[in-house]
């Protein structure tokens, strides 16, 4: 007996809200107690830009505006800036907007250029630097929010998006090592020692 066509299987349709004992959800009503929120890093003079071991970090959104489900921060990396190797229980993404950066990840390190997104996993450790000439900017998203409220807390305000914090004294950058060390565990952030490396170019 011939096949007369094709045999086609018809699979219901699913998303991410249903599963096979329970019905799709609605989509739920728009809360209008929330707004549009438009952050010009360049414009907005509200904006936090904040000083931290010579990188400058400008928050576009906080936690309180995306009712805690992520924050979003502009990046100024200095030549040789960057935070040593550490691990928190938050995902984390950087798109490289301008200039390149060294990160490295779980031992392995990556040259990521302009153009370039890596996503990092929660509790996977990792650090980055800029190892170039000129300085970089990345886009940094971290979900859910909380490390908004930890820049905010152990930085010093500066005045643009690419103003450098001054370099403070020895007393002055010890209290402030002191300070993120006593509050990374409220934050779920610990430093690690570094891990032998391995290179790769993206």
């Amino acid at each position: 007996m011939g096949m007369k066509g094709p045999m086609v299987l018809k699979i219901p349709a699913m998303n991410r809200h249903s599963t096979k004992s329970q019905p799709v959800s609605p989509i739920p009503p728009d809360d209008l107690l929330r707004n549009l929120t438009v952050a010009d890093p360049n414009k907005n003079r509200s904006l936090p830009h904040i000083g931290i071991v010579g990188d400058t970090y400008t928050i576009l959104l906080s936690g309180e505006d995306t009712a805690g489900r992520y924050c979003l921060i502009d990046m100024h990396i200095p030549p040789g800036g960057g935070p040593p190797p550490h691990r928190h229980d938050f995902e984390e993404s950087f798109t490289v907007l301008e200039g390149e950066i060294e990160a490295t990840f779980r031992g392995k390190r990556l040259v990521v250029r302009a153009g370039v997104t890596v996503s990092i996993p929660a509790n996977a450790p990792h650090s980055f630097t800029n190892a170039s000439k000129h300085p970089s900017r990345l886009l940094c998203i971290c979900a859910p929010a909380g490390q908004d409220e930890f820049f905010l807390a152990v930085g010093v305000p500066v005045a643009t998006r690419t103003t450098p914090p001054t370099k403070p004294d020895k007393a002055t950058e010890a209290a402030m090592m002191a300070k993120i060390v006593a509050l990374l565990p409220k934050y779920l952030t610990e430093m690690i020692k570094p891990e032998s490396q391995n290179q790769a170019h993206y």
